[in-house]
């Protein structure tokens, strides 16, 4: 029975240690929404399905038909190996871990129904001792599929976390009913949501009181903890950032906030594989526009073909911006930049004089949403001192052409850039930096079947660029940036191939002669894309 009772033991000790990584991939992969999860699982087939505890299975099987203990120690093996194998792995990934798992609410009520799920085979043979083998081969099959086993439990706490989801909805749907003088802005695009949001709450700020949404927090969970959690009777403004991965996600968000003004970004390729296709994209973000009152406002972008081409059913007040469209309501000119930031002047349609305005931010895509805030902050009355000293407050946006120093490089950080407008865009700034230039990217996903032929294309770009070197993160995923900078030439011995991103700050260092180093970081992908 000792034996038996060790076998449980470091059954469940081999599981808590693989376990963690299956949580980790259904956290970062939405909780499968989309069967984002089922998806990373087939496309990790060898890690997940390739282990001991099928050598495990098997003596246990054996020691079904001969009754014989020397199964049990056989097993008792395999998982002492096992925890050895998967905790050395888990320390491994934990150095290059970008977003560590999050013990949330949710991740907590999940371990609960696992454990359930797990104990109940101990409870069974506490009551049944003679069958251990068959207990010990069930307990096995399941720690193999243990990936398919948290889903699962997953889909049985949908009950619970559904009335979680109402009960916090109706709480943050009242508090919002109370605030009748709030002025609720949401901001959606298929990038530069989070900078825009950030931008316009420093502009707002020079004479509101404004909140905006933490971080990304950019779902209905993520407005709900903003709301219930940090909105308060001083907040003048209110900006929630509104995210979508399928049609329909921003009107229920809209449903939700009911916001009267409105902002859309830009409308590209991002997340192209879970929408289906650019029209479904375009659709999705004009749900935004069409769920203004009539005596709302939206910002749009002069300069998107997608904004202008579509036929918009919202009676709202519209304000056109632009840069290289001058027919609109408020535009940018004569910009200029270099590595302290960009000035640049902008013309309103209802104003002859042409206004000055600074930023330490880089890159004609935080122009655009600088003229959003300015555009939105002229309506809403503020003097043109008051957004002319918010736009100069604005602080520099982490990771997205973000400038820094490190060591003895500038590292332009864009980390959070995942789209082939917004790449493109990154390397005309990092064209205007002086001194010796570098890439490092592990390319673009959630393109869909384009997904290829951009990052191809990026590749181009790169070569086309003033780019020295090029240091590419992950060789298989990066293969299509490498074939992209070979047809164009680009120089061999000047790309280097990484599967750890840290890695590239030394080589980067390796690199220091006369001039300045200025390095691109373009996209950081998330842990489920890491390759080995």
């Amino acid at each position: 029975m000792g034996l038996v009772v060790s076998v449980f033991i470091i059954s469940y000790i081999y599981l808590i240690y693989k376990s963690k990584k299956a949580l980790h991939m259904l956290q970062q992969n939405l909780y499968n929404m989309n069967n984002r999860y089922i998806k990373w699982i087939m496309k990790h087939f060898k890690d997940v399905f390739l282990s001991v505890d099928l050598l495990a299975i098997l003596f246990l099987i054996i020691g079904f038909f001969r009754k014989q203990e020397i199964y049990f120690i056989l097993v008792f093996a395999c998982y002492l190996i096992g925890i050895f194998i998967v905790r050395r792995k888990n320390i491994q990934e934990s150095k290059v871990t970008k977003k560590p798992l999050v013990i949330t609410a949710r991740i907590k009520r999940l371990l609960v129904t696992v454990s359930i799920l797990y104990l109940s085979l101990i409870v069974i043979y506490y009551f049944n001792r003679n069958i251990s083998f068959s207990l010990l081969i069930i307990l096995s099959v399941m720690i193999y599929l243990n990936y398919f086993i948290l889903l699962v439990c997953n889909i049985i706490n949908k009950p619970v976390e559904k009335c979680v989801y109402i009960y916090y909805y109706r709480k943050a749907v009242t508090k919002l009913k109370l605030m009748n003088n709030l002025k609720v802005i949401g901001i959606t695009g298929s990038y530069g949501k989070t900078s825009s949001k950030k931008i316009l709450n420093d502009i707002l700020g020079s004479k509101f009181i404004s909140l905006a949404t933490p971080r990304n927090l950019n779902t209905e969970y993520g407005l709900m903890i903003t709301i219930n959690n940090h909105l308060d009777k001083f907040n003048d403004v209110f900006i929630a950032e509104m995210g979508a991965y399928k049609r329909g996600e921003i009107k229920t968000l809209c449903d939700m906030v009911k916001p009267k003004y409105g902002i859309l970004t830009r409308i590209g390729t991002a997340h192209l594989e879970t929408f289906g296709s650019e029209e479904n994209i375009q659709k999705t973000k004009f749900e935004l526009i069409e769920s203004l009152p009539d005596d709302g406002a939206c910002i749009l972008n002069g300069d998107d073909p997608k904004q202008l081409s579509y036929n918009i059913k919202s009676k709202c007040h519209k304000i056109w911006i632009g840069i290289d469209n001058h027919d609109v309501d408020v535009y940018a000119t004569n910009i200029r930049a270099n590595q302290n930031g960009s000035v640049f002047d902008v013309k309103f349609a209802d104003i002859d004089e042409i206004y000055t305005f600074e930023t330490r931010l880089l890159g004609n895509n935080n122009i655009y949403n600088i003229l959003a805030g300015i555009a939105l902050g002229y309506y809403f009355k503020m003097t043109i001192d008051e957004i002319r000293n918010g736009v100069k407050k604005v602080k520099s946006i982490e990771h997205r052409l973000e400038l820094k120093k490190i060591g003895n490089m500038y590292m332009i950080d864009d980390a959070y850039n995942s789209n082939p407008v917004g790449a493109k865009a990154a390397l005309d700034v990092l064209d205007l930096m002086p001194g010796d230039k570098v890439v490092v990217t592990p390319g673009m996903i959630e393109l869909g079947e384009k997904e290829d032929f951009y990052n191809k294309e990026f590749g181009r770009q790169i070569a086309k660029s003033k780019a020295n070197y090029v240091i590419l993160i992950g060789k298989s995923k990066s293969k299509p940036i490498y074939d992209g900078l070979i047809e164009e030439k680009f120089d061999k011995e000047k790309i280097i191939i990484l599967n750890d991103v840290r890695e590239a700050y030394n080589v980067i260092y390796g690199l220091k002669g006369e001039k300045d180093i200025y390095a691109l970081f373009e996209n950081d992908l998330p842990d489920s894309y890491n390759e080995k």
